[in-house]
C-alpha cells in the first residue's frame, strides 16, 4: 500500500509539546516522518484537561483525551508523592479495566479508520483497548520501550529502589495478565536486552529488534568548549535513574559544570546535595533547547541504577557528538561503547564515575576522538 493511501494510527501516552521523554520523541520523530513520506498520520494521546481536544502539529493530527481517572497521568511523572498508596492502587486498577477511556478511543478509531496501528507506552491509556482493537481485525503493532509489560512499576525495581533479581508473585500476575491483555501481531523494542526479559516472561519469541531513531543536524553549531568539564544531565530526577551518584561525584571535582535538565519525585532531595556549579533547569521548553545544550555539553552522564532499555538520550548525545558516559546494565552498553564513543561504568559507584569525569577534566583532548566516534555512532540510527 502506498504511502498516499495508508492511513497510521499511532497510540502513546505522552505526546510533545505536554512531555518531551524518550518514547515521546521517538513516537514524534515517527510520525513527522511519516508524514513527510506521504503516509496520512494520526495520534492518540492523553491530555492535562478534562476534555478532548484536537489540534494538527508539524502535520500530524493529535487528539488529546482525558484520563477518566483519580488523577492525570501528567502528574504520576511530576510528583508521584502527591497521590497516596490507595490512590495509586485505585488509579493502576482503574487503567487495567477503563472502559470509558476504551470506547473513546474505540470511536476515534472507528471514525478515522486507519489501516494499522502502532503503539508506543500505552500506561494511562486502558489495557482493555487491545482486544478491542483486535476484534476489529486491525493489526496491531507494540513498541516496548520499558518493562511496562513485565513490571507494575515499569522499571525491575523494588519498593526500596533496588533492581528486582527475584520476581515477586504479584509480578508474575501481572505479566500473565499483560500476556493475555496486550495481543499484538508484532513486539518491537530497540534493545536486545528487553526483547531476552520479554522472552524469559513468554512473550513473543518472535519480538523484533528496532533501534529507535535520531533526527541528525549535519548544519548543527557545535558549540563545545573545553576550558571547564561541561556536564550535561537529561531525564527524570528519581532514585532509580542515579543522579544522586552523578551530583555526588560532581561535587568532588574542580574545574567542571553540571546541568540537569528534567523534573521528578527525587527533585528536592537532589537540590539539597547541590554545589554553586550545578544548574537544575526543569522541563526543557522545547527540543531546539535541549539540541542547544547537546551541542555545548562535553559529555552526557547517563547514571542509571535501573535495568534501561535503550535511552534516548544516549541517541540525541551522539547525533550533537557528545560522548555518554553511562551505567553498565541493562540495553545501554549496546549504545556506548566503552573506549569509542564513551565510557561505562558500575552502577551506582560513585567513586568509579569521578574517575573518568576527573580524567576528562584532567585531559580534555580525549573528547576530540570520542565526538567523532559519537557522530559516527548516530549515523546507524538516522531516520535519512
Amino acid at each position: 500500500m502506498s504511502g498516499e493511501s495508508m492511513k497510521i494510527c499511532l497510540v502513546t501516552n505522552l505526546y510533545p509539546p505536554l512531555a518531551f521523554g524518550g518514547a515521546t520523541r521517538v513516537a514524534q520523530i515517527e510520525a513527522e516522518e511519516l508524514v513527510k513520506r506521504g503516509y496520512n498520520v494520526f495520534v492518540i494521546t492523553t491530555s492535562e484537561t478534562n476534555y478532548l481536544t484536537v489540534e494538527w502539529t508539524n502535520g500530524v493530527k493529535v487528539y488529546r483525551l482525558p484520563p477518566y481517572n483519580v488523577y492525570p497521568l501528567y502528574e504520576n511523572f511530576v510528583d508521584q508523592s502527591a497521590h497516596s498508596l490507595s490512590s495509586k492502587i485505585l488509579w493502576h486498577m482503574i487503567d487495567t479495566f477503563n472502559f470509558k477511556l476504551k470506547n473513546k478511543i474505540s470511536r476515534i478509531i472507528l471514525d478515522e479508520k486507519p489501516d494499522v496501528i502502532h503503539f508506543h507506552n500505552f500506561k494511562g491509556l486502558s489495557l482493555l483497548l487491545f482486544r478491542h482493537i483486535r476484534k476489529l481485525g486491525l493489526p496491531i503493532i507494540l513498541t516496548a520501550h520499558d518493562h511496562t509489560l513485565i513490571c507494575p512499576r515499569a522499571n525491575l525495581l523494588r519498593s526500596d529502589g533496588d533492581v528486582c533479581k527475584k520476581r515477586p508473585l504479584i509480578c508474575s500476575f501481572y505479566s500473565t495478565l499483560n500476556k493475555y491483555l496486550v495481543d499484538v501481531d508484532v513486539l518491537i523494542s530497540p534493545s536486545d536486552f528487553l526483547i531476552r526479559k520479554l522472552k524469559e516472561e513468554g512473550f513473543s519469541s518472535d519480538a523484533v529488534r528496532l533501534p529507535n531513531l535520531v533526527e541528525i543536524n549535519e548544519e548543527s553549531s557545535n558549540s563545545k568548549t573545553y576550558d571547564k568539564l561541561d556536564i550535561l544531565y537529561v531525564g527524570e530526577l528519581s532514585r532509580h535513574k542515579g543522579v544522586h551518584i552523578l551530583i555526588k561525584a560532581f561535587n568532588e571535582l574542580d574545574n567542571a559544570t553540571l546541568t540537569v535538565y528534567g523534573r521528578g519525585p527525587y527533585e528536592q532531595s537532589l537540590k539539597k546535595i547541590s554545589n554553586e556549579n550545578l544548574n537544575f533547569q526543569g522541563y526543557a521548553k522545547g527540543f531546539d533547547e535541549l539540541k542547544y545544550a547537546y551541542n555545548k555539553a562535553n559529555v552526557t552522564v547517563v547514571p542509571s541504577v535501573c535495568y534501561e532499555n535503550s535511552p534516548m538520550v544516549v541517541y540525541e548525545s551522539f547525533a550533537h557528538s557528545t560522548p555518554v558516559i553511562g551505567s553498565d546494565i541493562g540495553g545501554i552498553p549496546e549504545l556506548v561503547i566503552d573506549g569509542y564513543n564513551g565510557f561505562l561504568f558500575e552502577p551506582g559507584d560513585k567513586d568509579e564515575l569521578k574517575g573518568v569525569l576527573k580524567r576528562l577534566v584532567e585531559d580534555p583532548s580525549i573528547l576530540k576522538e570520542f565526538e567523532k566516534n559519537a557522530y559516527e555512532s548516530a549515523k546507524k540510527y538516522t531516520i535519512k
